[in-house]
């Protein structure tokens, strides 16, 4: 297949397909025992420097914040990400613990774009490559598939392709142009989700994001879940468990683990806190002022939901997500 044109862009991670499956065949059991960790746990089991990362879902809407905000607090540094979050992603730039990123969208819609990201990017050194939503998906579902490339259609002829680490060639079937985008393959993929088992099974309400292909490219996984069920239900709704077991590492009982984000059918967005956070970040100060508060000074995830507030915030989020 001739090749002809390249994005500008640096490979960040190499689409090692065969790592991957030499990596699940090592690490990963079939056998059912339970994972169930703090976030210390897996963060310090399962979080390296120099790591390539990625959170589940876009903006503000479950995201596993709780182990983002334990990665920081842990002090990571060198690590590499997906860039299609939104906080998870500012917090841990803001950190510092970030210096690579496979780049899509960091904002916060009506409130613009993050100044972290902005300040890192121009002033700090934090390199980006460029993908679009959708590419960055596919580029999961690749490594998921098994194999080292996606052809799309998608982003030629754009500087969103210019600036990627894609390639184009002619299609061996009918000679049109098509993208190839590498496969994504993961060091560590966080996912958050309503309810799971000890074990790793997963049910999600809502939209199910790439959480699936996200869990199949990963070669260590964390869980962060809203309860923890028991395992008949899993037996009694097999259709609905979207990851299974054997994909997961580590499992995390995290209530209200996307705050100040949302839960779909639990709890609503904080917009006051994410405003407090916008505000912060305006300055470098403010930026390493919040992080303290919420993150360095703050031993563990059930600490910070009392700083927060404790139950009655929780009630006032619950609230929202139902329209009182």
């Amino acid at each position: 297949m001739e090749i002809l044109e390249r994005g500008v862009g640096e490979l960040i991670q190499a689409p090692d397909i065969g790592s991957l499956r030499a990596w699940n065949r090592e690490h990963k059991s079939m056998v059912l025992e339970s994972k169930l960790v703090s976030e210390r746990e897996a963060v310090e089991r399962l979080v390296a420097d120099g790591d390539y990362v990625s959170f589940e879902l876009y903006g503000t809407c479950r995201a596993p914040l709780s182990v983002a905000r334990e990665i920081v607090r842990q002090g990571r540094r060198n690590l590499r990400l997906a860039g299609q979050g939104l906080q998870d992603v500012d917090f841990l730039v803001a950190a510092g613990c970030v210096e690579a990123m496979d780049i899509t969208y960091v904002g916060y819609e009506v409130h613009g774009l993050s100044r972290v990201l902005r300040r890192a990017a121009e002033k700090q050194g934090l390199k980006l490559v460029e993908w679009s939503n959708a590419a960055l998906a596919w580029r999961f579902k690749a490594a998921a598939m098994g194999v080292p490339f996606l052809p799309i259609k998608s982003m030629l002829g754009t500087d969103t392709f210019r600036y990627s680490a894609g390639m184009v060639a002619d299609c061996p079937f009918t000679g049109e142009k098509l993208m190839l985008l590498p496969a994504l393959v993961l060091d560590v993929g966080v996912v958050h989700v309503h309810q799971a088992d000890v074990y790793g099974n997963c049910f999600l309400e809502g939209i199910s994001g790439f959480a699936i292909e996200m869990a199949r490219a990963s070669k260590k996984l964390i869980i962060s879940a809203e309860e923890i069920v028991d395992n008949a239900e899993f037996r009694h709704w097999p259709e609905r468990n979207v990851i299974p077991w054997y994909h997961v590492d580590a499992v995390v009982h995290a209530p209200f683990g996307s705050h100040p984000g949302e839960m779909p059918n639990l709890y609503g967005r904080d917009e006051p806190g994410i405003l407090e956070w916008l505000k912060a970040i305006e300055t470098e100060e403010g930026t390493e002022a919040y992080l303290d508060k919420y993150m360095r000074d703050v031993p563990d995830h059930a600490a910070y939901l009392e700083l927060i507030g404790g139950e009655a915030k929780q009630r006032e989020l619950r609230d929202i997500a139902v329209g009182r």
